[in-house]
């Protein structure tokens, strides 16, 4: 499927307007408040946001990656709000593993009611004692008669208070087993019997609820399972490679947002008699901000190209987690100098380099850590 490049620019453009209309105005309120409204996902749903690279007989609509690309830079740099878009697009990640490796019966009970806004989904893979080393998970599920019965915690779990479905990682297979071969995924409902929910609080994305999940002898129906058992170790690889591609996209986003607001206030400011901007130092910094974030836009158009044309080797593998870095490392870059530029305003609550200043790390973190992303894409390139 073909992209012209003016139906990216129509999309971008009625993001922005909605991002700059119904999320700008109110994200420090949400953020003060600790979440935000949930009809705020069937008015991203009316606009076909959350249905964007889903097919149509699931209600969604089919789309490239530079479509869906195109979608999320927008939403972040005239959103400008971490929280909001991790919580609101939490679907991106819990969904795709139900979309490419659950039954016809199953897509069809999760992720229609997903797309519509009407329920939320999360993905839980990260415990108490481990997160990159997926490999090492303890949340156990044991098969008794049609059921699994689901026993362990997962925490930094993104939209977990809220969700209403969980993909959620699991170690199948004999008791004590381990590595990466006992691993499977299933579906695990939000009114389950025996979950139980505590919100964490966080240095950034305050308006996103992130929680530590608990399963206490959970029973799911066996129909639940994604894959074949002991497959999930691979669903959750390949299920990283977009939400690391997504990440990047999402971090040049918010890059752009430090950059328009700290080119707004350099030429409002004045000092010495003239404004911000007239000032080299000042003018430098801003240019070093834009050649940052123009390899970074090249490098995501390059990359969401390849997977648009099928692309999923090694290289393209080891490009994914080379770029996650840079360009969440040109978010902390452009987030530092927006703040710089700012000064004391930039050092207050309201303003978007402050908010992204607190954001940035968890987006080098979350979804593969700098050293992780490193050591995978030098193996992917044999080095």
């Amino acid at each position: 499927m073909s992209t012209l490049p003016e139906e990216a620019a129509a999309l971008a453009d009625m993001v922005q307007r909605f991002a700059t209309r119904d999320i700008a105005p109110h994200v420090a309120q949400w953020d003060e408040a600790g979440e935000f409204p949930r009809p705020l996902y069937a008015q991203a749903a009316s606009l076909g946001l959350l249905g964007l690279g889903y097919p149509e007989h699931l209600g969604g609509t089919p789309a490239t990656w530079r479509m869906r690309n195109a979608m999320t830079q927008a939403f972040c740099r005239h959103g400008a709000s971490g929280g909001v878009f991790a919580s609101l697009f939490s679907h991106n990640i819990g969904l795709p593993p139900v979309l490419n490796h659950g039954s016809e019966a199953l897509q069809q009970e999760v992720i229609p009611p997903v797309l519509r806004g009407e329920q939320i989904a999360a993905l839980g893979i990260t415990e108490p004692g481990g997160g990159s080393d997926v490999a090492a998970l303890r949340t156990t599920a044991r098969r008794d008669g049609g059921e699994w019965v689901i026993d362990g915690e997962k925490v930094f779990i993104t939209s977990g208070l809220r969700a209403d479905w969980i993909t959620l990682a699991v170690r199948t297979g004999e008791s004590g087993s381990k590595g990466s071969g006992g691993i499977s995924m299933v579906v695990v409902p939000g009114d389950a019997k025996g979950l139980s929910r505590s919100p964490l609080q966080k240095m950034g994305w305050w308006c996103s609820d992130t929680a530590h999940l608990r399963f206490d002898s959970l029973r799911v129906p066996a129909r639940y399972l994604l894959g074949d058992e002991g497959g999930g170790f691979k669903i959750i690889m390949g299920n990283f490679n977009g939400e690391r591609l997504a990440i990047a996209v999402a971090a040049l986003g918010f890059a752009q947002a430090c950059y328009d607001e700290a080119l707004d206030w350099a030429r409002q400011r004045k000092t010495f008699g003239a404004a911000l901007v007239n000032h080299q130092v000042v003018r430098h910094k801003l240019v070093d901000m834009q050649m940052r974030m123009a390899s970074t836009q090249v490098w995501c158009d390059a990359l969401a190209d390849r997977a648009d044309a099928g692309d999923q080797s090694p290289d393209w593998v080891a490009a994914v987690c080379m770029l996650k870095n840079h360009a969440t490392q040109t978010m902390q870059f452009c987030a530092d100098q927006a703040v710089q530029i700012l000064g004391g305003m930039g050092y207050m609550r309201g303003t978007r380099a402050e908010r992204m200043y607190r954001e940035v790390k968890v987006l080098m973190v979350g979804g593969g850590s700098e050293e992780i992303m490193k050591e995978l894409a030098a193996k992917q390139l044999g080095i």
